[in-house]
């Protein structure tokens, strides 16, 4: 109703500049064109009223529907009232969000991906927004990485590589060409990570002389499925890590606890403007199911009737120095037998890393995953260096910061 009005209102006072630009070239050809200019047109409607006065009543009219409409507008959405007005509306120049410096060429073509993401163990950087790619690269590698990723492969490695599959789609075609790889390639991908969920480095790839396939530069890449901004969470991006998110901050602040658990989402259709979902999540260990109504507005996904308040920040834990001063220490080499897992903890690890290096450690990410391998050392940066052998010449590094390691395990006496 409310955009009916306003289109009304429009059209009638478009109709009567239009009527009142006919009436000055029918009054002479130099009133005519000069009335296309507001200023003049002003002059024309108080030198020859008479001629013009219809022409204003009408665009007078159409005020009044055009008012009406906005009033409506406002009373139930002030949101997009204000859109409008701001003239978020107009189309602007999309800005990419990754930064994607590959040269090169696949199946004998430019390549030029404008998407790229590492989730779950597979790299993917796509050139192209339909359903299909236009070209795609995939590498699955042997496990999922967390962390800082170094990969280096070579043509004559053996045992368990990445896997890479190149895919194209041909104008002729209506499905993509596809060819997949587990050796005889060349790789080389050294990523850092950058907060809050990205990836950033070298990446190297030749294929056999057949693909015609040669790529080289800098990659970002996401490690997840969230955006961001100004910091935040973006809650408009349409995705299942998006929807995720909300529902999980929406069932810690309605139980005021942030030992939420949400169990997989079931299937969602996005784009969407409305989702009706049932939620399972475990609430400090007991399994609770939810019936959640979920809408879009211009802020993002939100959960209806949420009016709970934001959770208090959590506090940070001091550090238990006292009983470690007390243990006496332990040898850096000990031949006598003494394991050293009995009282293994980060903060020893810190404190002397020459004395942990080269043994097998297992590290908990507060994300959930798990990276295992030998204790190489502590970079510049204060990160620990965990290297693991994949079977063969290539090798996989994780270089986490000790803030987002839960649980750090010494699995060697």
């Amino acid at each position: 109703m409310e955009a009916l009005l306003i289109l009304g209102g429009l059209l009638l006072i478009l109709a009567g500049f239009v009527w009142l630009i006919s009436q000055a070239f029918a009054t002479g050809l130099l009133w005519g064109l000069g009335s296309l200019l507001p200023p003049v047109t002003l002059v024309f409607v108080f030198r020859h009223w008479r001629v013009a006065r219809k022409t204003v009543v009408l665009s007078c009219l159409g005020f009044i529907p055009l008012v009406v409409g906005l009033s409506l507008l406002a009373n139930r959405d002030a949101d997009r009232l204000a859109a409008i007005f701001s003239l978020r509306w107009l189309p602007t120049q999309v800005q990419p969000e990754l930064n994607l410096g590959l040269r090169g060429q696949l199946n004998g073509r430019p390549f030029a991906p404008q998407q790229g993401e590492l989730i779950s163990g597979v790299l993917t950087l796509r050139e192209g927004q339909g359903f299909f790619a236009r070209q795609e690269v995939t590498i699955r590698l042997p496990e999922p990485a967390e962390g800082a990723l170094r990969v280096d492969v070579l043509p004559d490695d053996g045992g368990t590589l990445p896997e890479v599959e190149i895919a194209w789609l041909s104008p002729e075609r209506e499905l993509p060409e596809t060819r997949r790889l587990d050796r005889g390639y060349t790789l080389h991908l050294n990523l850092l990570p950058e907060p809050p969920n990205r990836l950033k480095g070298d990446f190297h790839l030749v294929l056999p002389a057949q693909y015609q396939t040669s790529l080289n530069g800098v990659v970002e890449l996401f490690t997840d499925r969230l955006r961001y901004r100004d910091g935040q969470v973006d809650r408009r991006h349409d995705s299942r890590d998006t929807i995720a998110y909300v529902i999980q901050d929406y069932l810690q602040r309605r139980h005021a606890s942030r030992d939420v658990r949400l169990q997989a989402l079931p299937g969602v259709a996005l784009p969407a403007s409305e989702l009706a979902l049932e939620v399972q999540a475990a609430v400090e260990g007991q399994a609770q199911a939810f019936t959640l109504q979920l809408g879009k507005n211009e802020q993002g996904w939100h959960v209806r009737g949420d009016d709970y308040p934001a959770l208090p920040a959590p506090r940070a834990e001091p550090m238990k120095r006292a009983a470690d001063s007390e243990a006496p220490p332990v040898a850096t080499a000990s031949p006598s037998g003494i394991d050293r897992r009995l009282r293994f903890s980060m903060e020893r690890l810190l404190r002397d890393p020459t004395r942990y290096e080269h043994l097998l450690v297992r590290a908990h990410t507060e994300r959930g995953g798990v990276a295992e391998g030998r204790f190489i050392g502590i970079d510049s940066e204060g990160q620990l260096i965990i290297r693991r052998v994949i079977q063969g010449p290539g090798q996989a590094s994780y270089n986490l910061t000790p803030g987002e390691i839960v649980l750090l395990e010494l699995m060697e006496p």
